[in-house]
C-alpha cells in the first residue's frame, strides 16, 4: 500500500535576476512510495532530489501537483493542520543541525517539548531513543564533544521522538569517512525494520542505495528519469545518468587507453561477461572456461553484493584454440551476458 504519492508535482522559484527565467527545481514527478519500504532518490548536484525530499514534509509549497502521505492531501494544509501533519514526519540531515547549546538528551528532547509532552514523559522516551541508538551514556554531552557518527545518531533519535511514520534522510551520510557511514546506514535499517518506518533517502552516493534502499529513483535536470527495484536498476539501468551511478561502484568497463594498457600486460582476446545471482556466479564462468582447456587471467571488474543479491562484472583475457574459446563461452550457460572487447 502506497504510503507517499508524489501525483505529477512542480516546484518552481523566481528567477535570481531580473529578465532570467525562473528556475524549475522540481519537474512534473510522480512517484509512490510503498508503506514500510526504504526508498532511495539519487541524482547529481543541482538535479531536485533534496527539494522534492523538502516537499515531502512541505518544508517547500509546492507549484503545482499534490503530495498524500497516507490518506491525506498534506499538500494542501496550512497553519496547525500541517504543523500536526508534519509530527509525523522525521527528518535528518547532512549537517546534523543540532543545537550546540544543548546537551545530546536536551536535543533529543526538543521535538517534544514544542509539542507540549510531559517532562517524565520526556524523560523516558530520551532515555529509550538514546539507548536504541547507541549514546546510553552520552546524554550529559554537547554536540561539540561528540564525532560526526555520533552526532547524525543524535539527529536519528532527534527524528524519532515523536513516533513518526516516516523518516527523511537527507544527504546523511555525505559529511562520514566511510566507516561511519556503514555504522548510519546500519542504524537506518534497524529503524526501519524494527520500528516499521517507511524511510526515503536522498544521496548522490549509490554504495548508500546499493545497500539499504529497497526501490531508487534517479532524477536528473527535476525530472524522475528512472525507478524501480535497486538490484534492478543497478543490473540493467537504462539511462545514461543510471549507468554513470552504477560506475562508480562496479568499475566501469575499461576502455580508451586503460583497455589498451591491460592488453599490453596481457595477451588474447578480451570479453566481458556480467551475470545475476539467478543464473551464475564468479565460480561457475570460471567452471566453464577450465574445463574447456583455455588459459585465462581476470584482469578487470569483480563482484558486488546488492541487497544481499550478486551481480558481476569481469572483464578476462582468453588464451587459445578459438573454437575452444567459443565452446567454454557457450558453457557458462544461462544467465550470462559475454562481450568481447576490441
Amino acid at each position: 500500500m502506497a504510503h507517499i504519492v508524489i501525483d505529477r508535482v512542480s516546484k518552481r522559484f523566481p528567477p535570481s535576476k531580473r529578465g532570467a527565467d525562473e528556475i524549475v527545481a522540481v519537474d512534473d514527478v510522480s512517484l509512490a512510495i510503498e508503506q514500510g519500504e526504504v526508498f532511495g532518490i539519487i541524482g547529481y548536484s543541482g538535479a531536485g532530489k533534496s527539494t522534492l525530499v523538502r516537499l515531502i514534509n512541505q518544508l517547500e509549497p509546492v507549484t503545482a501537483g499534490t503530495i498524500t502521505v497516507g490518506d491525506v492531501d498534506i499538500s494542501a494544509l496550512r497553519g496547525k493542520a500541517l504543523r500536526e501533519q508534519q509530527t509525523g514526519i522525521g527528518m535528518i540531515f547532512q549537517r546534523f543541525n543540532l543545537l550546540t547549546s544543548r546537551t545530546v538528551a536536551g536535543n533529543v528532547a526538543y521535538p517534544l517539548e514544542v509539542t507540549g509532552v510531559a517532562k517524565a514523559e520526556r524523560r523516558r522516551r530520551v532515555e529509550e531513543l538514546l539507548d536504541f541508538v547507541g549514546l546510553g551514556g552520552r546524554a550529559d554531552a554537547y554536540p561539540e564533544q561528540l564525532s560526526g557518527g555520533q552526532q547524525q545518531r543524535v539527529g536519528i533519535a532527534r527524528a524519532l521522538a515523536a513516533n513518526p511514520q516516516i523518516l527523511l534522510a537527507d544527504e546523511a551520510t555525505s559529511a562520514l569517512d566511510p566507516e561511519t557511514t556503514a555504522e548510519v546506514l546500519d542504524l537506518l535499517a534497524r529503524v526501519n525494520r524494527e520500528l516499521g518506518v517507511t524511510i526515503v533517502v536522498i544521496t548522490h552516493e549509490m554504495e548508500v542505495i546499493t545497500r539499504i534502499a529497497d526501490r531508487v529513483a534517479v532524477m536528473e535536470a527535476g525530472r524522475v528519469v528512472e525507478v524501480g527495484p535497486t538490484y534492478d536498476v543497478f543490473t540493467n539501468p537504462q539511462t545514461a545518468v543510471a549507468r554513470r551511478f552504477v560506475q562508480t561502484v562496479v568499475r566501469a568497463l575499461p576502455e580508451g587507453d586503460e583497455l589498451a594498457l591491460l592488453r599490453a600486460q596481457h595477451e588474447g582476446r578480451f570479453f566481458t561477461i556480467s551475470f545475476t545471482d539467478e543464473g551464475a556466479s564468479e565460480a561457475r564462468v570460471f567452471a566453464a572456461l577450465a574445463s574447456a582447456g583455455v588459459d585465462f587471467n581476470l584482469v578487470h571488474g569483480g563482484v558486488d553484493d546488492i541487497r544481499g543479491r550478486v551481480y558481476g562484472l569481469l572483464t578476462i583475457a582468453v588464451r587459445g584454440d578459438e573454437a575452444a574459446v567459443e565452446r567454454a563461452l557457450a558453457g557458462i550457460g544461462a544467465g550470462v551476458s559475454v562481450e568481447e572487447q576490441r
